[in-house]
C-alpha cells in the first residue's frame, strides 16, 4: 500500500521492530502445574472494576480477543507504540481463549515490561490480562468455511462480552482492535474520534498474491462492514426470523453495499454491520447495555449483531469507506 490521505494528513506504512521487551519464550505444555503467572491472570477474572459513573474525559480502553496469538505479538505492541495518543489516558486489555501456544507467557511479560520494567512514559494507565476457555476447537483451514461461522461466531461474541464486562472502567471510549493488523496510521484513534460518532470504522484492507510476493493485490477484507440497501431489504423481508446471513461467500447473495462501493466524496456513511479489526465505540453504547449478541438478532451474531442492536437502541454507526487500515495477509 503507498500513501494514505486522510483528514489532510499522509501516512505511510512505517512498521518496526518490536522494542526489547520481546520475551524469548519456551512453551512447556499442560504440565497440569499452574504458574504463579497463569495464577494472578486467572485471578484477575473475579475483580470487577468500579468506576464513576462520569468517564475520564478522552481516556480509551483497547481491547483484544487473542486465540494463538504469539507470532503477530511483536507487530501488534510495535503499532500501538507509534499511536499518537497519551498513555496515561490509555489502558488496554486481552482476553486468552483456548490457547495453546506462547500467547498468555508473552502478554504477561509484554505486561511486566510495560507496567514495571520499561520507560514510565510507556506505561499504560491500565494493562489488564484475562482468560476465559470456551473449549471450540476450529482448524485455521476451516476459519472461513460457512458451515462454521454461526458456533465460531457465537463462541466470538461470548469471548468479547466477557471482555467488555470485566475490563470497563470509567473510560470514555473503547476500541476494538484485531490481534493480527499489520498497519494503521499513528494518528487513527484522534482521527476516528474526531468524528464524534457512537460507533465508527475505518476500512479495513488485505493485501493478497498469488506469485509468493512478486505481484500484490489490495481487497477490502472486512466484508462485515456494511450498509443495507433496498434490494438486500427486500431479500431480507422473505426469510425466517432465525436466518442466519453471512458475507463474502459466493453460495450467498446478501445484495449489500461494502465499504469499496462508495463513490470519492461519501468520506464518511451510515452503516448497518461493522466487523471487529478496528472498530472505535463510545463507551456509554456498552454501559446502554449494548452487546455482542451470541443469538441471532435482524439475522446476524456476533459484531454484525452489534451493530444492529445499536442502532435498534438509537445509536449511530458510520464507516470511512477512505481511511484505510490493513490486515495482515493470509
Amino acid at each position: 500500500m503507498g500513501v494514505v490521505e486522510v483528514l489532510g494528513h499522509r501516512y505511510k506504512p512505517n512498521a518496526t521492530e518490536m522494542p526489547s521487551w520481546t520475551p524469548a519464550v519456551t512453551h512447556t505444555g499442560n504440565s497440569g502445574v499452574i504458574s504463579e503467572d497463569s495464577r494472578r491472570v486467572l485471578e484477575n477474572n473475579k475483580n470487577f472494576i468500579e468506576h464513576t459513573v462520569e468517564p475520564t474525559p478522552d481516556s480509551v480502553l483497547i481491547l483484544t480477543p487473542v486465540k494463538n496469538n504469539a507470532e503477530h505479538l511483536e507487530q501488534y505492541f510495535s503499532l500501538l507504540d507509534k499511536l499518537e495518543y497519551p498513555r496515561n489516558r490509555t489502558s488496554i486489555a486481552f482476553l486468552v481463549s483456548d490457547s495453546d501456544d506462547t500467547t498468555q507467557e508473552m502478554l504477561v511479560q509484554a505486561q511486566r515490561w510495560y507496567q514495571d520494567e520499561g520507560p514510565k512514559e510507556m506505561r499504560f494507565h491500565r494493562f489488564e490480562i484475562y482468560r476465559q476457555d470456551f473449549f471450540y476447537s476450529l482448524a485455521r483451514s476451516q476459519r472461513h468455511s460457512r458451515k462454521k461461522q454461526l458456533q465460531r461466531r457465537t463462541v466470538m461474541a461470548r469471548a468479547r462480552n466477557y471482555l467488555w464486562t470485566r475490563a470497563l472502567g470509567n473510560e470514555q471510549w473503547v476500541v476494538w482492535i484485531d490481534g493480527d493488523l499489520e498497519q494503521y496510521p499513528a494518528t487513527i484513534l484522534r482521527d476516528l474520534m474526531a468524528y464524534d460518532k457512537d460507533i465508527i470504522v475505518p476500512n479495513c484492507m488485505q493485501r493478497t498474491s498469488k506469485d509468493g510476493g512478486i505481484h500484490w493485490k489490495t481487497r477490502v477484507y472486512d466484508r462485515n462492514a456494511w450498509q443495507e440497501t433496498d434490494k438486500s431489504r427486500a431479500a431480507i423481508a422473505k426469510l425466517d426470523k432465525d436466518a442466519f446471513l453471512l458475507e463474502g461467500y459466493k453460495s450467498l447473495k446478501t445484495y449489500r453495499r461494502y465499504l469499496d462501493n462508495f463513490p470519492k466524496e461519501d468520506t464518511i456513511v451510515p452503516l448497518d454491520g461493522v466487523g471487529g479489526t478496528f472498530t472505535l465505540v463510545k463507551a456509554d453504547v456498552h454501559r446502554s447495555g449494548v452487546v455482542f449478541p451470541t443469538w441471532i438478532f435482524e439475522h446476524q451474531v456476533e459484531t454484525e449483531g452489534f451493530a444492529k442492536l445499536a442502532k435498534a437502541n438509537g445509536f449511530g454507526v458510520y464507516g470511512l469507506p477512505f481511511y484505510y487500515i490493513r490486515h495482515i495477509s493470509s
